[in-house]
């Protein structure tokens, strides 16, 4: 019993240094949380323009915030500052969040619990390696900050084109198992179509089927339109009170 009584001090202890790597808000009333000043004035404005604009009138928030860098893994690192900067609105947890860690070059996209039906680890990934590492890798940040937030809003309405070729959307891992199952799938029926001198008879068959209804079920889901509601007045209204969701993704470049 002492034990656990000491572990429970350690971790109250412990948690007020943890909460100390989140950044403190520099302007509450700001979409773009800038602590590098990586962006100019004016990238700044246009940006915090379009994502307060979309948070008055979505109630979604979509937050960028710029480190020099993280001491965790910038996944683990994005998902907190969503949390604890409470991005997205209450009830709804419809908050985005952006990271990009300058010095060490990589950056995340982190989703709330209501926004990653629609904006999934795969499409997160696709947005990150397809509108801001390009732009990232010549300098030009903004222009990848600008593409990002305008296909983060296309998913979340349901109007986003995925102009990828098949496999660019797929990693290649999941396609090299995709075909040895359907190798495999192919010897075993070779197999039972001679006289069934399998000794797993019928049922090794459902390792195949489940290997191949998995692979559909992890890429499945659809993107179910956007988010309505009212938004607020006075700056950027996306600090709402919503909670992380643990989705995302990350690059580097």
């Amino acid at each position: 019993m002492k034990k656990l009584y000491y572990f429970i001090i350690l971790l109250l202890a412990v948690q007020p240094l943890l909460l100390a790597q989140v950044p403190k808000l520099k302007n509450p009333n700001e979409a773009v949380q800038d602590y590098v000043n990586l962006l100019s004035d004016q990238e700044r404005m246009l940006l915090n323009t379009k994502l307060t604009h979309y948070a008055d009138s979505t109630s979604t928030g979509i937050v960028i915030a710029i480190v020099p860098r993280t001491d965790d893994d910038i996944n683990f690192q994005a998902a907190e500052i969503l949390s604890q900067w409470k991005i997205g609105q209450k009830g709804k947890d419809n908050g985005v969040l952006i990271l990009m860690a300058s010095e060490q070059r990589k950056v995340a996209i982190s989703t709330g619990y209501g926004v990653e039906e629609y904006l999934t680890d795969a499409l997160s990934k696709q947005i990150i390696t397809q509108d801001m590492i390009p732009h990232f890798k010549q300098g030009d940040y903004y222009a990848g900050f600008d593409s990002a937030t305008t296909s983060i809003m296309q998913v979340l309405s349901g109007t986003y084109k995925n102009d990828a070729t098949p496999t660019q959307g797929i990693p290649f891992s999941v396609i090299v198992i995709f075909g040895i199952a359907m190798l495999l799938l192919i010897i075993a029926l070779s197999k039972g179509g001679k006289g069934g001198n399998n000794s797993r008879g019928g049922g090794g068959f459902d390792l195949f089927d489940m290997i191949i209804l998995s692979s559909m079920g992890r890429n499945s889901g659809g993107f179910g339109g956007g988010f309505g509601g009212g938004g607020s007045s006075g700056g950027f209204g996306g600090f709402g009170g919503g909670m992380g969701g643990g989705g995302g993704a990350s690059g580097s470049w």
